[in-house]
């Protein structure tokens, strides 16, 4: 599912390079439910944009379900986003003024899916995480675990081939960041492939796949 070889990830800021990924190897296959912990500054969200098709590395190779991402602009990289990849992030990115409902069936209007299956999948996806009785609800509305049920959701709905979750308890209370975790565990289990970025040493007792990143490199 993603094959990732000899990355490197070099920022310029005037006159001092900035090394955030240092010739890092990672392959994830179909299914698996992959954690990557580390302390902040070690180059995890710059992982997570790599992988997310967010940016693209300086040197290396980065092929997402088997398509090399080398040579794709942004146009073929934003599709690429749509159909493979369904983000969860901390602070859940909920549009304000629109439902839980309006806020899981945005990426099917992106995507050009009609009405009636928009309904279908939004109202069962929306079940599935458990907020069938939220669908009218506004962020506002709603407590910090429900919203990430909603971003869950929304990640989801679009049947993408991987999920990728940065840091999903990170704003949560320790009740609501375990609920969230046993729901991913849950779609684990269901066959969804997942890759969480995380700083919560709490995320050990949820996978034994646990992917150590430490000033750039898996230790």
């Amino acid at each position: 599912m993603i094959k990732m070889d000899n990355i490197r990830k070099v920022y310029n800021t005037g006159k001092i390079e900035v090394e955030a990924l240092r010739g890092l190897d990672l392959h994830i296959k179909k299914g698996e439910f992959i954690t990557v912990i580390g302390p902040s500054g070690s180059g995890k969200s710059t992982l997570m944009n790599i992988m997310g098709c967010l940016d693209k590395p300086t040197t290396g190779e980065y092929r997402l379900n088997g398509k090399s991402i080398k040579q794709l602009n942004d146009n073929e990289l934003s599709e690429l986003r749509n159909h493979e990849i369904g983000f969860v992030f901390q602070n859940f990115n909920l549009l304000p003024y629109a439902s839980a409902y309006e806020n899981v069936e945005m990426p099917l209007l992106f995507a050009g899916v009609g009405g009636k299956m928009r309904k279908r999948k939004v109202e069962y996806i929306l079940n599935k995480v458990g907020l069938s009785d939220r669908m009218d609800h506004r962020p506002n509305e709603l407590s910090g675990g429900q919203k990430q049920r909603v971003a869950i959701a929304r990640a989801l709905v679009n049947d993408p081939n991987i999920i990728l979750a940065d840091e999903p308890t990170g704003n949560l209370d320790s009740h609501s960041g375990k609920e969230i975790m046993e729901l991913f565990v849950n779609l684990w289990k269901e066959g969804n492939t997942i890759v969480m970025i995380t700083h919560d040493p709490r995320a050990k007792d949820y996978t034994d796949n646990l992917v150590n990143i430490t000033d750039g490199c898996i230790v």
